[in-house]
């Protein structure tokens, strides 16, 4: 048999805290305190993302006008198909050094407005698609002392805003949905026509709302991807592009996912040495139909 999702809500975690000895256990780490690290990094942190060596990278849209963090050197972003700034320089991206506290401006050269990615298992940071000139982007951030961001024009056969990248067993990410997308591909490519449909995306589309962007998506025990979107989920076989498994709408069917964002997880596996590993995935929050 399949190893079961659990669809689990915001009791869970109340069922957790009554199962404790006394409330003295949840209130026992209350001695730290608050510091302020940087009064300004020049840049809203809107995508952050921890590397391999321990600094932080940051990066902000580019549509909304100059960042108050200037480009090094005089350098500039030149970018005819900006809506914003074709000549912009300042930036919009920064790497965090969390032990030294020191942070250094780096160029993003198309808008990352609600893009995704993931890091890949060298630990490069793969970053995908957005909003008007970065749609179809790859963007790359390998960790180093001097390094900066590598920009693929084209790298996605799709437009990719609001899709969500899972890393794989294999080592590719794949990148489900977006918008006005239905369908999913994978980077890096390995054969020329890499964008395969999903109907599931269509399905969970409700017309003129597109509560469906965003969708939540975990690797199951068993390999295949457990993707959530609006209000309900399936078990997916992308090795095959099989759904092996519809779940249920989930109680009340309010949508879950993008705009309505709630948020969810795959909780810490239990069982390890069981014969059949159960996976339990919690979603939080949301919003009721017409909130956008």
């Amino acid at each position: 048999a399949l190893p079961s999702f659990i669809f689990s809500t915001f009791l869970l975690l109340q069922l957790l805290f009554a199962s404790l000895p006394s409330h003295r256990t949840l209130t026992s780490a209350v001695d730290g305190s608050w510091q302020i690290l940087q009064k300004s990094i020049g840049i809203s942190a809107m995508h952050m993302q921890l590397l391999r060596n321990d600094h932080v990278i940051m990066f902000d849209r580019t549509d909304f006008g100059p960042s108050n963090l200037s480009l090094p050197n005089g350098k500039c972003r030149n970018d005819p198909t900006d809506t914003a700034l074709q000549v912009d320089c300042t930036a919009h991206s920064v790497e965090y050094d969390v032990f030294a506290n020191k942070f250094r401006a780096l160029t993003v050269q198309t808008d990352v407005w609600c893009s995704s990615g993931a890091i890949m298992p060298e630990g490069n940071l793969f970053q995908t698609g957005c909003f008007n000139d970065g749609e179809r982007r790859v963007r790359v951030f390998s960790p180093c002392r001097t390094c900066d961001w590598n920009e693929i024009p084209n790298g996605l056969p799709a437009k990719r805003w609001y899709a969500s990248n899972h890393i794989l067993p294999d080592g590719r990410q794949i990148i489900i949905g977006g918008r006005g997308q239905f369908n999913y591909e994978f980077i890096p490519k390995n054969i020329v026509a890499n964008k395969i449909n999903l109907p599931f995306l269509s399905e969970t589309n409700d017309k003129g709302i597109e509560n469906n962007l965003y969708p939540f998506v975990f690797l199951n025990v068993d390999g295949n991807l457990f993707i959530f979107a609006n209000n309900r989920a399936i078990l997916f076989d992308y090795v095959n592009n099989i759904v092996v498994k519809k779940y249920p709408m989930i109680p009340g069917g309010e949508p879950r996912s993008y705009p309505s964002t709630g948020s969810a997880v795959l909780l810490p596996l239990k069982n390890l040495k069981a014969a059949a590993i159960e996976a339990e995935v919690l979603v939080c929050g949301g919003a009721p139909k017409g909130s956008y």
